[in-house]
């Protein structure tokens, strides 16, 4: 019979589950660190047999047993049918993750706001939240659509960004609501756009990237100030939304 963490485990793999209980799973050596670097209360983890055999393991033990975390152990079989990964690294956590607001975003020059709109692959979140933490980013703001924050690819795909770089969920009127109040510049990346300058971007910049295949949506593209774009080699149609997003981003940082 299934232990209650591991129940909980199962419960949590599904956008239900998370969504009525108001937590995740963080699974990875790496992403459980970054959890206890960042102060993430963990309610409880399950471990593989063979993480205390390597230091980095054995560490990482002591640390969640410092902070008196429920552990379990199981044999390394039924651990890896209950990873999500190919290749488990030997934990899975369970962790609330931080709660956001608008209040939690202050845009600045050389901090823009990333706006994600309809993004749909939890990796792309995941790394977009990644890439906005390391290239300064004030915050993300997930639009309608957008894979949901909690999905344990987004959580893995983040590496610990999303435990420390504000992220809120918004509809299209709340978003539009903020940015007025903050009197935000809004530039929406688009093929058809105005090739990307070395001018300076606006102080208070929020840029929104859109859907995988639709790009942006013509609500959002509205609702800009500008419509940008990358300019790509010829023959070349587009980009990846979080290698864009990332280009963009570092963009707006330099013209500083």
């Amino acid at each position: 019979m299934a232990s209650q963490l591991v129940t909980t485990i199962r419960n949590l793999q599904q956008r239900k589950g998370r969504r009525r209980r108001a937590l995740t799973l963080a699974e990875g050596v790496r992403l459980v660190e970054e959890a206890l670097a960042a102060g993430v209360a963990i309610q409880g983890a399950v471990v593989s047999a063979a993480l205390g055999e390597a230091p980095r393991g054995a560490a990482l033990l002591n640390a969640l047993a410092a902070r008196a975390v429920p552990l379990e152990e199981l044999a390394e079989r039924p651990f890896g049918d209950l990873a999500d990964t190919d290749t488990p690294q030997g934990i899975i956590a369970v962790i609330e993750p931080p709660r956001w607001s608008f209040t939690d975003i202050r845009a600045a020059p050389g901090a823009p706001v990333l706006v994600l709109d309809a993004v749909q692959d939890p990796g792309n979140v995941g790394t977009l939240l990644r890439t906005a933490f390391a290239l300064g980013a004030a915050g993300v703001v997930l639009l309608k659509g957008t894979a949901d924050l909690a999905n344990p690819k987004v959580v893995r795909g983040a590496m610990g960004a999303s435990f420390r770089l504000p992220a809120v969920p918004a509809d299209e009127p709340e978003f539009a609501a903020w940015a007025r109040r903050e009197r935000l510049t809004i530039w929406a990346a688009a093929a058809d756009g105005a090739p990307l300058t070395r001018a300076a971007p606006p102080d208070r910049l929020a840029l929104v990237v859109g859907n995988e295949g639709a790009g942006v949506s013509p609500a959002l593209r509205a609702l800009a100030h500008q419509q940008v774009a990358i300019p790509l080699a010829r023959g070349a149609e587009s980009l990846n939304v979080a290698v864009a997003a990332g280009i963009l981003l570092h963009e707006a940082r330099r013209g500083r």
